[in-house]
Order: structure tokens, then sequence, then C-alpha cells
């Protein structure tokens, strides 16, 4: 089986933005998107602000955790690459499967034609090895079949990002500075759980003077405590210049749980990174709830720790 050898990029591609009209080629690089009314309401919601659509999605038809073979998910991300009337590429959903697939798609012909890659969960391998190996930024943001059902200010960032491009600041509100401090560095990370299962292999992300983002949900706290103390033991957490914490929930509706669970996250993510001094914030609008703020993957950025903003540089 052939792999795509790791190629280090030379400078920072930022796609261009999309403008109404725009065609916005679907994929399924994962798990099955088993709710169908999930992924009409996300379409239509992208038709209705003035995008075309392009996907050869069918509901499941069998109970799997792969939307479809090795083989057919890479040929469908790579055919949605090579079409010239596709601007951007966003995923239909995460699960599991994007690990299977990575190391077999084509870095050099990515490069050549820059084009968005949206999504979160398991799209966190995409968007990172892209992202380090070509060079382009990649967007944080939703998946098709949550898109619909996000808030308001998420699906209005999302959009804004979209098409007027990275903005010079974000200033997320209701955020818990939980380590004082200010860091520049590149913005890395995703979902807890794949950022793990990426130690290892040549796909592990850049962790140094990274401005790591983290969220999860469905997990346990001896699990996430176990996740986090291994990135510690394998040294990951002190070659950070900063962390950014999202939301960790247990994956039901219970609020008292939420809190309960994000609190102990905060509690033992600041002792793994006592010695390490560098700003660690949480409550960050990032995560499998209603409420997930679109980012650039790959960007240089700041934590400011006086004012609570993330500041992007930009490239001319």
């Amino acid at each position: 089986m052939k792999r795509t050898a790791p190629m280090a990029p030379k400078r920072t591609i930022i796609p261009p933005p999309l403008k109404p009209g725009d065609c916005i080629g679907l994929f399924s690089p994962a798990g099955p998107a088993r709710d169908p009314g999930r992924v009409t309401d996300g379409i239509r919601l992208l038709r209705d602000r003035g995008f075309r659509v392009k996907s050869s999605w069918e509901p499941a038809s069998r109970n799997d955790y792969l939307a479809a073979s090795d083989e057919v998910r890479l040929n469908e991300f790579h055919r949605l690459w090579a079409d010239d009337e596709v601007h951007a590429l966003m995923a239909i959903r995460g699960g599991y499967g994007c690990l299977r697939i990575v190391g077999r798609i084509d870095m050099k012909v990515l490069a050549k034609r820059p084009k968005m890659v949206i999504g979160f969960s398991d799209i966190t391998v995409l968007l990172n090895i892209i992202c380090q190996q070509t060079g382009m930024i990649t967007i944080h943001g939703p998946v098709v079949t949550s898109l619909a059902r996000s808030d308001k200010e998420s699906v209005q960032h999302f959009f804004s990002l979209l098409t007027g491009g990275i903005p010079e600041c974000f200033k997320p509100v209701q955020l818990e500075i939980l380590r004082s401090g200010t860091a520049s560095g590149v913005v890395r990370g995703g979902n807890l759980t794949t950022l793990v299962h990426l130690l290892g292999t040549p796909w592990e992300i850049a962790w140094d003077n990274a401005l790591l983002v983290l969220e999860d949900t469905g997990e346990a706290m001896y699990r996430l405590d176990r996740m986090l103390t291994q990135l510690h033991q394998a040294g990951k957490l002190r070659r950070l210049a900063g962390l950014i914490l999202g939301t960790f929930d247990p994956g039901n509706e219970d609020t008292f749980a939420k809190l309960r669970l994000q609190h102990q996250v905060w509690e033992r993510v600041l002792e793994l990174t006592e010695e390490f001094a560098y700003p660690v914030w949480g409550c960050f609008p990032v995560g499998h709830g209603q409420r997930n703020y679109s980012l650039p993957i790959g960007m240089e950025a700041t934590m400011d720790g006086v004012t609570g903003h993330l500041r992007f540089k930009h490239v001319t």
C-alpha cells in the first residue's frame, strides 16, 4: 500500500474565501451519517446561504462504523479536490476512519490547488496533517450533521470565516483564564482522543510552539485523565506555547455532570502543566456541543492574557 512520505511546507497557504454561488464538496472520510435529517438540514443551511453543494452521500445501508471502504472514501476525497467546480471540502460526519486513509492522500496535489477543508472530531487528523505537510490553513469547524444544530453565534462565525477570511482577533465570551500570561505560537489540535491516537505514527501533530486546542465528548474522567497523562509522560505538553481547552462533556444533557467534568479536566491539566508556566484557557467555545466556533488550524496567533483575545498574525 502506497503511503505519502511526510513533507515540510515551505510557506503558509491561506485558501481563498468563498463567495455566494461557490460550490462546497461534501465528503465522508470517517463514519457513516445514520440520520438523514441531520444531513439534509445541514445541506439546506449551506444552500440558504447561497452555496452550491456537490455530494454523493447516500443514507447508510448497513450497520458499519465506516461510511465506505478505505478506497471509496479516499477516492471521493481526491475526486472532489480535483474538481475545478469545488471550492471547499466539508466533512459530513466524524466518528472514526481518517487515520486509515491519511497516509494515502496525495499532499503534493493538495498543495497545488488550495481549498478549504472543514470539520472536527475525527477530522482532526486531516486538518492537522494536511496543514503540517502542505502549509495550507484548514478549518476546525462544523461537520454537515452538526451545522444546523449549532447555535446562531457558531453558525454566523462559521459563515463569516468562510466568506470574510480569517479575522484579526477572536473574542470568546465566558472565557476562563486558568493560568495567566501571553504566548504566541501556531494553532493546532482538536479532539483529544484523536490526537492521542496519532502518537508514535508518522502523522503525529507538531507540538513545538503550538497553541494546542483540546476538546472531547463521551469520555469518562478517568479516560481523559489517562490521555492527558500520556501526553505529559510522552513529553508533549512541555513543548507547547499555550493550551486552550474547549468543551469536555460526558455525552449527555446532565448540566451538573458537564460542569463537574469540565472542572475536573481543568484541575488535571493545571497539575500536569504546573512546571511549564504557559497560559491555559478554559471554556473556549469549541467542541461537540451546540457552541462550536470555527478556528483556523495552522495559523500563527497570540493568546492575549490581558484581554482574553486570540489574535491572529496575518500572512502578507
